[in-house]
């Protein structure tokens, strides 16, 4: 048994850790922090957890902390880096849902987050957590970067096409959807359901700031620099990633099974038969990816759809996949959830 910790328990994927880390049996919350919500009991800010967890929220201190042997940092992108350092040094591991750690280019990372990294020196020590790429260095490891929801299901989808050198890859295209509970919980007129129903555009057109994280892991896949266009869209639903990625091929290949074979021992990365399409509601509340393979007419072109819940795989789900290897707990444990449907 473990005792985790989360720091910003009232966000998205701070409850969404909470609903996952309160039925793990290897797991007990240790503490649950929020500036605004401290002294409350967690489970009068969300019913849903009556009966399943007797935490009170507490101030984001380190003295709160130091009972733990894991702390997730579900908190906006400058918080982690602050607090790292100290819990690091108390034998205290630490699994950041920000994008604090993501990007090992200083410079680069602070050109898109618009602030000084207060924790340079880490970056190195933080392992990229993707487990289907970076399984035995998060086994090892003290600092998790996880990875953000676009970049998730982008690399996912473009993943085998690289590694496999089967593709161009200086022209590759992501067009990417998601639900707004990717914008976080916070109270933004662009988020509202009331401004983002029956409507459906592109943002961030010039550039996105996951469009860094997802080059640096599709240029590690390549083993070279890549090219891509990455384009994001807000959808008037709550929770869903929809990728559509497209690339152009430069070789025969078996594209079906060149997926199937990559994918074969990975629990939480479902290759669709061919000629089937992916919906996000079949991975919804899942910390599954699903995909599927499209070459249209025959052509040069390959077609590859990727979905994932954005508050599980794209986050809160993989961030527990990620404990779940660095305490040496089967990989699928807490996580055998069968998606919402309808």
């Amino acid at each position: 048994m473990i005792r985790a910790g989360i720091v910003g328990g009232t966000g998205y994927t701070g409850v969404e850790l909470l609903r996952i880390l309160v039925l793990h049996p290897a797991v007990e919350l240790a503490a649950v922090t929020s500036r605004a919500d401290a002294g409350m009991r967690v489970d009068k800010l969300y019913p849903s957890l009556r009966g399943l967890c007797d935490a009170v929220f507490t101030q984001p201190d380190i003295d709160n902390l130091l009972g733990c042997d894991v702390v997730f940092f579900a908190t906006p992108n400058g918080t982690a880096m602050q607090m790292a350092s100290d819990l690091l040094a108390h034998g205290i591991k630490v699994i950041d849902l920000s994008a604090d750690f993501r990007i090992k280019d200083v410079a680069e990372w602070e050109k898109w987050y618009g602030m000084t990294h207060a924790s340079p020196d880490l970056i190195g020590e933080a392992v990229y957590g993707l487990p289907e790429v970076n399984r035995v260095a998060i086994q090892q490891a003290s600092l998790i970067a996880c990875p953000g929801c676009y970049p998730t299901a982008v690399q996912l989808g473009f993943l085998p096409l690289l590694e496999a050198g089967v593709i161009d890859a200086g022209q590759l295209i992501a067009d990417v959807k998601s639900g707004v509970s990717g914008a976080g919980r916070k109270a933004e007129i662009s988020s509202l359901m009331s401004e983002t129903g029956e409507s459906f555009k592109a943002y961030a057109v010039a550039g996105h700031r996951h469009l860094p994280e997802i080059k640096q892991g599709l240029q590690q896949a390549a083993s070279h620099k890549v090219g891509l266009t990455f384009v994001p869209h807000l959808t008037p639903m709550i929770r869903g990633i929809h990728a559509t990625l497209y690339a152009r091929l430069n070789t025969d290949v078996d594209l079906q099974s060149l997926f199937e074979q990559r994918y074969q021992f990975e629990a939480f990365v479902d290759v669709l038969p061919t000629g089937a399409h992916v919906d996000t509601r079949n991975v919804r509340g899942s910390n599954r990816c699903q995909i599927a393979v499209h070459q249209p007419q025959g052509g040069d072109t390959v077609v590859i759809l990727s979905v994932i819940d954005n508050l599980v795989k794209g986050a809160s789900g993989q961030a527990v996949q990620n404990m779940n290897l660095m305490f040496g707990f089967p990989e699928q444990q807490g996580l055998e959830t069968v998606a919402l449907y309808p």
